[in-house]
């Protein structure tokens, strides 16, 4: 059974970072000072449990009054294919939700369009680099 929490301890942002760090950076090459940075201290995040080990993360923060951003979303690659994205995705906006927001933006890896698609997200932009990876920006009204 999976558990998704938001992250409230030093060692659970930790634990968030060592997903990142792997899925991000040894996995598809972005520099480490791309990944983590400014945005880490003034967001909300958030971890998937497989019983103690954390095999999911994600980010959210307010860029605007009722806009949040959705950010670094990812699972260990030995995890993929098991809805996970769903489940982190969801508890992302439920949390949007209850802040009283109404919107969500992101920028997905262009190949993940279909999967943000699938949760009722728009595309909102042409392609774009980002990291050295191609990108679109999406949103939804929620």
């Amino acid at each position: 059974m999976f558990e998704v929490k938001v992250v409230k301890t030093k060692e659970e942002l930790e634990l968030a970072f060592a997903i990142r760090k792997k899925v991000f950076v040894m996995e598809q090459g972005v520099p480490l000072h791309l990944e983590l940075d400014e945005y880490d201290a003034i967001s909300t995040h958030f971890i998937v449990l497989d019983q103690d080990k954390t095999i999911a993360a994600a980010r959210l923060r307010e860029i605007d009054s009722k806009v949040g951003k959705v950010e670094r979303v990812c699972v260990l690659k030995e995890y993929r294919g098991k809805k996970l994205g769903v489940l982190i995705m969801q508890k992302v906006e439920e949390y949007a939700i209850k802040q009283g927001w109404k919107k969500l933006k992101l920028n997905a890896q262009s190949y993940a369009v279909p999967f943000y698609e699938k949760l009722g997200f728009k595309v909102t932009s042409p392609e774009f680099l980002d990291a050295n990876i191609p990108h679109r920006a999406m949103e939804k009204i929620i």
